[in-house]
């Protein structure tokens, strides 16, 4: 449940962040998103909970592409993808040899990294606020205007060359951090790395479409 909570998350702050204060974080934000329709990279990612008791630290690989595409790997410690296909968002746990799929607007209601290729809906979606300096970076906060929220914040910190760090607070206190390297800007993305069959033998649940699609690659 909670790595479904997570990918709801993710699908959400791949859909929303716009017109918000002007600010040394929002200066670099537009900056970063110029002229940017697709973008690839990595990321590290921590979750602590809400006794202070932090888990292993996992790292993979995300690639975004405008409007709503989005793909999320976790490759170590243990491997899960989630895919955004533009109409639907899959969650596939090889170790649980399970699939979640939901349908994107679904998961899109109120979460900001679309930040990245759609600077278009933040005010109507989160209240927006500078947040200053600390750790080397320039930070945004994000509070959802969403009437039962699924996080409490999301911090996004930049650097000179834009998203560095993403900090958020699920409802339960746990907090999840995240650092993003080795962007691309405008990548050429196979168009099959946003299709998704699922695997065979694999138990799937939720709204499963009419599948047309290709099967995923490892």
């Amino acid at each position: 449940m909670k790595r479904l909570r997570f990918a709801a998350f993710l699908i959400l702050l791949v859909s929303t962040l716009a017109q918000a204060v002007t600010g040394p974080a929002r200066t670099r934000l537009d900056a970063f998103a110029q002229g940017l329709h697709a973008v690839s990279g990595n990321f590290t990612q921590t979750l602590t909970d809400p006794n202070g008791k932090t888990s292993k630290t996992s790292n993979g690989t995300l690639v975004l592409q405008a409007p709503r595409q989005f793909r999320w790997d976790t490759l170590a410690p243990y491997k899960q993808t989630i895919v955004a296909d533009g109409s639907r968002v899959w969650l596939y746990d090889p170790d649980l040899e399970q699939v979640t799929v939901r349908r994107q607007d679904t998961e899109e209601a109120h979460s900001p990294l679309t930040v990245l290729t759609d600077l278009a809906q933040l005010d109507k979606e989160f209240h927006v606020t500078e947040q200053g300096e600390r750790d080397g970076l320039v930070w945004l906060r994000l509070t959802s205007t969403a009437k039962d929220p699924q996080f409490s914040y999301a911090d996004l910190g930049f650097d000179a060359n834009g998203l560095a760090r993403m900090q958020f607070k699920d409802q339960l206190g746990a907090t999840t951090d995240i650092r993003f390297s080795n962007w691309k800007r405008n990548p050429e993305i196979p168009p099959q790395d946003f299709n998704f069959t699922p695997p065979k033998g694999a138990d799937v649940i939720g709204d499963l479409p009419e599948l047309t699609t290709q099967p995923l690659k490892n």
